[in-house]
């Protein structure tokens, strides 16, 4: 780890890091200024998905997952019970479209969207985009944490270079 974090260091002095790879796979996970995206294959255990879901919350509390749910009226209040934070909600076809954002400071609501993001592992593949406040020190420190996973490995570096884009393999 070492030597990547004194890679991003030698590198970004003279550029800017514009995205950061890493996973294994049945695990992808891209950081970038303002966004992660992860995608879980169907095959990934349980364990990872809770790994890497507090592995972001200990690096930035205020990261979120913005998720849009239709639902009976009823329903909107049992999400919040669970951490979920709505943030609007509208009359539709089959119940309400209610959208809420999942604060990762909540470990309620980070249990409750692992649960959520298993289930449908269950059936297919998931993405998720959660936002965040992270720069090269905080993508230097989530991949220190999340390499303590098996098998996991850093896939692709790429750094902004005069609005070219240069990448590392």
């Amino acid at each position: 780890m070492e030597s990547i974090e004194r890679d991003i260091k030698e590198n970004t002095s003279n550029q800017s890091l514009s995205s950061y790879e890493m996973g294994r796979d049945d695990v992808n996970v891209i950081c970038t200024y303002g966004k992660i995206s992860v995608w879980f294959g169907r095959q990934t255990p349980e364990v990872v998905v809770g790994r890497i879901l507090i592995s972001i919350s200990r690096i930035d509390k205020s990261a979120v997952h913005e998720v849009e749910i239709v639902c009976p009226f009823e329903k909107i209040t049992e999400y919040e019970s669970h951490g979920y934070v709505l943030v609007s909600y509208a009359k539709c076809e089959g119940g309400y479209r209610a959208t809420f954002h999942i604060p990762f400071y909540n470990k309620k609501a980070l249990f409750f969207f692992a649960e959520h993001i298993v289930r449908k592992l269950q059936q297919r593949d998931v993405k998720i985009d959660i936002y965040w406040n992270g720069d090269d020190s905080d993508i230097t420190r989530l991949t220190e944490h999340l390499e303590e996973i098996d098998d996991w490995k850093v896939k692709n570096i790429n750094y902004k270079d005069n609005n070219k884009e240069k990448q590392e393999k």
